[in-house]
């Protein structure tokens, strides 16, 4: 098959070489023709590839930044729980103090009214005892009078009587 293609001649070249010529041509036009759009085509996508990255790092440092932001609210929101907890609790033990305070001053107060009623009750008892006594007392003379005194003593009683009103 060497001998074939040595011994076939074209306006007396060799074929071999008009199809290394051929060849050479066809990849020095498609060079020519395609090199510019597939630079071009090269170029462009290395500037995407690029400005695809940058605005991924762009991306990522917003997500960063957000990130931070969002940690340093979050940290602040504990911050504000925190100190809403603290006075939550300093306002509830002053609440608490302030009930048991305003029941401590009733509790006084009932017991206060509760001692001025039990006097007067006692006063009240002691003025019914007394008077109770003198009825008693009263009672118990009369009878001792009633059982002493006789008709006679009543006549001179009633004498006396009449002659110490005489005299007024």
């Amino acid at each position: 098959m060497i001998a074939i293609l040595v011994t076939e001649t074209w306006a007396g070249i060799p074929i071999w070489i008009w199809k290394a010529a051929n060849l050479i041509l066809f990849g020095w036009l498609l060079y020519k023709l395609l090199a510019g759009p597939i630079r071009k085509a090269f170029v462009d996508r290395h500037q995407k590839v690029r400005g695809e990255a940058e605005e991924a790092r762009a991306r990522r440092a917003k997500a960063d930044q957000l990130a931070e932001d969002i940690a340093a609210r979050l940290k602040q929101i504990e911050a504000d729980v925190a100190a809403i907890r603290e006075r939550a609790l300093a306002d509830g033990e002053r609440q608490k103090r302030e009930m048991i305070e305003a029941a401590n001053a009733e509790a006084q107060k009932i017991l206060q009214a509760a001692r001025h009623e039990v006097d007067n009750r006692v006063k009240h008892a002691r003025q019914e005892l007394t008077e109770y006594a003198g009825q008693l007392a009263s009672d118990r003379a009369e009878q001792i009078i009633k059982e002493q005194i006789n008709d006679d003593d009543r006549r001179k009683l009633f004498a006396e009587s009449v002659r110490e009103v005489g005299q007024a």
